[in-house]
């Protein structure tokens, strides 16, 4: 990227498909055994979530836009509305998504990137 900073635009091209797989593939894996966050997803739709949550990143950080084409605007707030999501969640869910972006081996720009984006939106998510 030359002198310049990185973008949030930047980073699709930086880590493509297979980076954000990694990420969520790492993360996921660790959510499933999670007795914190683990609960909160419906058993059974581990896949489904996985994708989903992939699909959303892929598309915010400029790839393709499958998720907006399956599933319409993000709406956050409204779609993880029906889980508790207390400090103790969002500190958790923090925590084993640092795992992941350890594992997933990214640039270290798009893991500061990434930091920066998923931090406040872990926040924005509580609900208790």
């Amino acid at each position: 990227m030359g002198d310049r900073a990185l973008t949030e635009a930047d980073l699709f091209p930086l880590i493509g498909e297979e980076g954000f797989a990694r990420l969520v593939s790492g993360f996921y894996r660790r959510v499933r055994e999670d007795g914190v966050i683990g609960p909160l997803y419906p058993e059974g739709d581990w896949e489904g979530a996985e994708k989903r949550f992939r699909d959303f990143l892929v598309y915010r950080f400029g790839g393709p836009q499958r998720y907006i084409e399956e599933r319409g605007h993000p709406r956050l707030r409204m779609r993880h509305a029906p889980f508790a999501i207390g400090e103790a969640e969002r500190d958790r869910w923090l925590e084993l998504m640092e795992g992941a972006l350890e594992e997933a081996r990214l640039p270290g720009e798009a893991v500061e990137l990434l930091k920066a984006f998923f931090a406040p939106v872990a926040d924005f998510m509580r609900n208790v």
